[in-house]
C-alpha cells in the first residue's frame, strides 16, 4: 500500500516495502567531544539536535518493516584509502589517523569510528563503512539497494551539508528518489544546514524532497511490518 508524507516542495509519495532508511554517519567521531568534529573546531553539541528524531524514526521504519541501512565514514589503519589531500588539513595532531581521545581519530575499529549508542544499530540491519563524503563512493550500497528493489530513500544524519548532501545527490543521480528528514538532520552551522534543505528542494525537487520526523512517523504508523505493501 502506498502512502504519502506532506513535504517540500509537494506531497512525497513511497511504497514501504520499496524504501529504505539510510542514517549517515552518527558517529562518536562527530557527534561527540574528542572527536573529530571538535579537532576541527566545532562545537559538536550542535549535532545533537538530530538523535531525537533520528530515534523515532528509526523506531517507525523498523515497525514498519522497512530497511534500514547506517553508514560510518572512517579509514583503513593504514590509510591506504584516505586521500593526501583529505589526511593533510587541519594542524597535525589533529587530523585522520592521529591519536584522539577516542583512539586513532576516523579509524575504522576505533571506538571514536562507532556509530552513538542511542542509534546503535539492530542485529541485521547493513553498516556500510565509507571512505568518502558520499554513502556511495568506493561502498556496496547502490548493488544492496537493486538487488532489494529499493526505490526511495530516507535519509538522515551529519552532517547536512557534507554527508547527507553528497549522498542524496550520488542518488539522485542514481534514479533513486530521496526524502530528507530536515529535523533529523544536523550540522555544525546552522546556517549551513538551512542553506543546504533549501538546495536539496530547490526548482521543484533539484535532489529530491523534505519533510519532518513527524510526518515521516505518521506516514509509517499503519504500514508497520505485515502490512507494507
Amino acid at each position: 500500500m502506498a502512502a504519502v508524507i506532506p513535504a517540500d516542495p509537494a506531497p512525497f509519495a513511497f511504497t514501504p516495502a520499496r524504501s529504505a532508511l539510510v542514517v549517515i554517519d552518527m558517529q562518536r567521531d562527530f557527534l561527540e567531544p574528542g572527536g573529530f568534529g571538535e579537532s576541527l573546531g566545532n562545537d559538536v553539541s550542535l549535532l545533537a539536535s538530530a538523535i531525537g528524531p533520528c530515534q523515532a524514526v528509526l523506531a517507525a521504519a523498523r515497525a514498519a518493516g522497512m530497511l534500514v541501512i547506517h553508514t560510518r565514514e572512517g579509514h583503513r589503519p593504514d590509510l591506504s584509502d584516505a586521500p593526501p589531500a583529505k589526511v593533510e588539513r587541519g594542524p597535525k595532531g589533529q587530523r585522520i589517523g592521529d591519536p584522539g581521545p577516542m583512539g586513532r581519530i576516523l579509524i575504522r575499529g576505533e571506538p571514536g569510528h562507532d556509530i552513538i549508542e542511542a542509534l546503535a544499530p539492530l542485529p541485521g540491519e547493513p553498516v556500510i563503512d565509507k571512505p568518502g563524503k558520499g554513502a556511495f563512493y568506493a561502498t556496496e550500497l547502490e548493488p544492496m539497494l537493486r538487488h532489494r528493489g529499493i526505490e526511495v530513500l530516507f535519509v538522515a544524519g551529519v552532517t547536512t551539508e557534507v554527508c547527507v548532501h553528497t549522498t542524496v545527490r550520488e542518488a539522485n543521480d542514481r534514479g533513486f528518489r530521496c526524502l530528507v528528514i530536515a529535523d533529523a538532520c544536523a550540522s555544525y552551522f546552522p546556517e549551513f544546514h538551512a542553506t543546504a534543505l533549501r538546495m536539496i528542494s530547490a526548482q521543484g525537487g533539484i535532489f529530491g524532497w523534505v519533510s519532518e520526523a513527524a510526518r515521516v512517523t505518521a506516514a509509517l504508523h499503519p504500514h508497520r511490518e505485515g502490512k507494507a505493501a
